[in-house]
């Protein structure tokens, strides 16, 4: 490999696309393609920088696995930043295998990162998490790929309302982003530091509205209190959960006698809610009594529902309180706007997978947000993405698909 070859290299990876064009932005074999395609990538041109690896992964000859299976690599990553989440697994997998196999570990711990990322993007924190653990964070690596693990590690930690665990893991992140350099790396470790910095969440009790940063969400879940989860539609105190996330009738009748309690609900309140009622006849009143009966059938091993003389009130069998814990902005469209506040652009395709929603109700989101000025797209045809500046005091993480601890 020439000198200017490895100069480049070597700029890059501290983080100077500039300087590494300034050395092979004239050539056209294939080293110097793909350098080129990575510098592109991290000036932000991510359909040339796509561009120059594939013409540079043609380039190379059938002798060069290595080098075609790097190109593989970096593809992936401009695929992850870009949101791209439909890019082949199956050709990371082997261009990781390939990696491996010839000794080099940075490269393939690399690819390991990358599907780590996408997994914890679509919500599949038990497969990032396994994923995760085929690396020993102890394998002497470049710093920028230990601030890598770290960010991994906090990232589960953080889905799972691990607060301490993610704490301690950005701060590992930090130290060995400021040991690699790079400025951008440095800026993905404050960024998600932020988020334990951020409103996760409502509480809603006797009337009054708190916000909750993640520890507190996180201790709510253990101190006992019966919680009516409008973030994953659930019942639960800290040793029971009760999914009602397909019966939201159910739901909708829990959550109101809880934001009520300990006080009750009439009747022709309960309807509206759960009915979306605006007026109640006999009809209504005896699909309430039913209702209110599968309520309490469903709800047997946290509380009771009582009759009153007025309507219904929620009666917690051992819990000392009950609480709802609600989404910092209640939106018909919250779970679109909380992928969008990272700041990426996003393929509707892309939402449709990490929400787990049909690509056709995406759009309809999409373009319903896109009329309220929410959202804006950019491109046109299968080209066209999705942005929206970041929501100021809006965190992401109880959006985000993936189970809590318990479910």
């Amino acid at each position: 490999m020439d000198s200017l070859i490895t100069a480049a290299a070597r700029a890059l990876a501290a983080g100077d696309p500039l300087g590494a064009l300034n050395r092979v932005a004239l050539r056209d074999d294939a080293p110097a393609l793909a350098l080129r395609g990575i510098a592109m990538a991290q000036l932000g041109d991510f359909s040339l920088a796509k561009a120059l690896l594939r013409k540079a992964a043609r380039a190379f000859g059938p002798k060069e696995i290595m080098a075609r299976a790097r190109c593989v690599v970096a593809e992936a990553e401009i695929a992850l930043v870009s949101r791209d989440l439909h890019w082949p697994v199956k050709a990371l997998d082997a261009a990781r295998a390939t990696l491996e196999a010839h000794g080099d570990r940075a490269n393939a711990a690399q690819a390991r990162y990358l599907q780590v990322r996408r997994l914890l993007l679509i919500g599949q924190l038990e497969a990032a998490d396994h994923m995760l653990a085929g690396l020993d964070p102890a394998t002497p690596l470049p710093a920028a790929l230990h601030a890598a693990h770290e960010l991994a590690v906090a990232g589960i930690a953080i889905r799972r309302l691990q607060t301490g665990v993610a704490h301690t893991a950005l701060a590992r992140a930090r130290d060995a982003a400021r040991q690699a350099g790079i400025p951008a790396l440095m800026a993905e470790v404050e960024a998600a530091s932020r988020v334990l910095d951020t409103p996760a969440a409502r509480r809603i009790s006797r009337g009054s509205e708190r916000l909750l940063m993640l520890d507190e969400v996180e201790a709510l879940l253990a101190s006992g209190t019966l919680i009516v989860d409008a973030c994953r539609l659930v019942v639960r105190d800290a040793a029971t959960l009760v999914p009602l996330a397909r019966r939201p009738v159910l739901f909708s009748l829990a959550r109101t006698l809880a934001e009520a309690w300990p006080d009750d609900v009439p009747r022709d309140t309960l309807i509206a809610r759960a009915f979306r009622m605006k007026f109640a006849d006999a009809s209504h009143r005896a699909r309430l009594r039913v209702e209110i009966g599968r309520l309490r059938a469903a709800l047997g091993p946290l509380a009771d529902v009582s009759a009153t003389r007025h309507g219904y009130a929620l009666a917690p069998r051992d819990a000392p309180g009950v609480v709802v814990l609600a989404l910092p902005v209640e939106d018909a469209y919250a779970t679109v706007l909380a992928c969008l506040a990272d700041g990426e652009s996003w393929s509707s395709s892309a939402l449709a997978l990490a929400l787990g929603a049909s690509q056709r109700t995406m759009q309809r989101a999409l373009d319903a947000l896109a009329a309220t000025g929410k959202v804006q797209p950019i491109g046109h045809g299968r080209a066209r993405r999705w942005i929206t500046p970041p929501i100021p005091g809006f965190a992401t993480t109880l959006l985000l698909p993936g189970p809590l601890p318990g479910s």
